[in-house]
């Protein structure tokens, strides 16, 4: 211990400049109470930190981290603290504020992204007066950004601990996403960023990060430098946080700065609480040689699974990335990951098949959700799409029960309700294109479609799935069989604890 104590110090006094110094690259905050259920005056409240950093320290004579870092789970000595900014009289927050040292989580070494990931978690028990914003500003993002080059960074988080209307503490909504997400020039893109919130029935909006400290919600700079760092043109749909644009410019980096708001309901105009996420996008013009079309992951779980894994269980999780011309091959899975896991060697088993394999066995303290995302990069630095899951860490996956399926066997022609349970009370997905398919065995024909995410015809009811059909399609003396896509449901945690 002592050891590792005089390591931390000596680094301190490296690079205490250097973290300060052109090296920000983003990050995410996050706050969640132990138990939602209000008792006495005060609360337990988890607070979450994850920082993306430049890797390279070189000029520093700091060594680059690597993936024996993550395993490790050295700290990265950023040396300063996320204080209170606003409205700090209304809580007992620590006035020297929350320690911004990070343990490592993710490392990338490609010439492109070269990020150093950490996350950082603290336990405070503060009064249910709270109503302040915390945040760590400081100076100063890199120079190659299409806005805000060397400028100061601010990210922002409100925390509201009064009781909602339904008298339990709120959660902050949780997100996540890839350090620097890659996309061609002059190419429309749309891009979705994901948001949760363990309060099933809040209404999640996402806007702009901005520097309005005297009208926004927070009541202080929240972007620094790159507030509407994204070009003009950019289009931002709160309700579903996706962002529509096209960058102009090559080789160069575009600063997203967003906040992610909960509200109680639909007729509400005023957030609970406000967390934000900022992130890169990088431009590149695709080489002459490059593939006509960039690799994909294609993982057994869909993007945006929710899966339940229990505390204190190694979990072996494969990422797979497809690539589709000859001689494209996948050189790198950049990665953001919760601590403690681990990222294999990238294997080939088979032609045009790329494989990482993930090890975590999460403990106690990470109770909740935890994000992971991945992006696949070949040889022409061409980057699949984000695909980013949850691990819902102590919470145990639903099924369905197939023995419950109602009607079964031999049904009327004009049948037209159906349902099934689950083992578990379940809710409608987020995610969109979760589908149960109803399929004709006799011509192998889908006769019918549902998006679970969306359509009415589908109805969660406690532990039941119903489905009502407008019109019964069915033939006499037709076989017919029913498909459920991974993701059809999602685990209904309402009261839950949760990140």
């Amino acid at each position: 211990m002592e050891r590792i104590l005089y390591l931390s110090l000596f680094i301190l006094c490296t690079l205490h400049g250097v973290l300060d110094g052109a090296h920000f690259r983003g990050g995410i905050l996050s706050w969640r109470p132990l138990n939602n259920t209000a008792s006495g005056s005060t609360a337990q409240i988890l607070v979450h930190q994850r920082y993306f950093w430049n890797r390279e320290w070189g000029s520093f004579s700091v060594p680059y981290c690597t993936e024996a870092n993550v395993a490790a789970q050295t700290p990265i000595p950023v040396g300063a603290y996320m204080t209170c900014l606003a409205n700090c009289s209304s809580s007992n927050y620590p006035s020297g504020g929350l320690s911004a040292n990070m343990i490592t989580t993710d490392c990338d070494s490609n010439p492109i992204i070269q990020s150093w990931a950490g996350e950082h978690y603290d336990t405070l028990t503060l009064p249910l007066t709270t109503s302040i914003t915390i945040g760590y500003p400081s100076s100063a993002w890199f120079a190659s950004l299409y806005i805000g080059a060397n400028d100061p960074w601010s990210i922002v988080s409100r925390m509201n601990l009064a009781l909602r209307p339904d008298g339990l503490i709120n959660s902050s909504p949780v997100t996540t996403t890839l350090p620097v997400v890659f996309y061609s020039t002059l190419t429309p893109i749309v891009h979705i960023v994901q948001m949760a919130d363990n309060d099933g029935t809040d209404i999640l909006i996402c806007r702009w990060s901005n520097s309005a400290s005297t009208t926004n919600y927070n009541r202080y700079d929240e972007c620094g430098g790159i507030c509407m760092g994204l070009p003009p043109s950019t289009v931002l749909i709160g309700s579903s946080c996706t962002l529509s644009f096209t960058l102009p410019t090559a080789n160069l980096y575009y600063a997203c700065a967003l906040q992610i708001e909960d509200f109680y309901n639909t007729s509400s105009t005023t957030p609970m609480s406000s967390v934000p996420i900022q992130f890169l996008f990088y431009a590149y013009n695709p080489s002459a040689s490059a593939c006509a079309q960039r690799p994909s992951i294609t993982s057994a779980r869909p993007n945006k699974a929710c899966i339940g894994i229990p505390v204190g269980v190694q979990l072996n999780e494969t990422v797979i990335a497809q690539t589709y011309c000859p001689g494209q091959t996948i050189v790198d899975f950049v990665t953001s990951s919760p601590i403690g896991m681990t990222h294999s060697a990238i294997s080939n088993p088979s032609s045009g098949t790329w494989i990482m394999t993930l090890t975590w066995t999460p403990v106690s303290t990470q109770s909740g959700p935890q994000g992971f995302c991945a992006g696949a990069i070949d040889n022409s630095s061409l980057q699949s799409d984000p695909w980013c899951i949850t691990f819902s860490v102590g919470f145990i996956s639903p099924e369905l029960i197939q023995s419950s399926v109602a009607p079964m066997g031999n049904i009327s022609q004009n049948q037209t309700v159906f349902s099934i349970q689950t083992t578990m009370a379940a809710k409608r997905p987020s995610r969109n294109g979760t589908y149960i398919h109803f399929t004709d065995s006799t011509n192998n024909t889908v006769v019918q479609i549902y998006d679970c995410s969306s359509a009415p015809q589908v109805t969660y009811i406690n532990f039941t799935i119903v489905i009502r059909f407008p019109v019964a399609p069915w033939i006499p003396g037709h076989s017919y069989f029913v498909t459920f896509d991974s993701g059809v449901y999602e685990l209904f945690l309402r009261h839950s604890v949760f990140d």
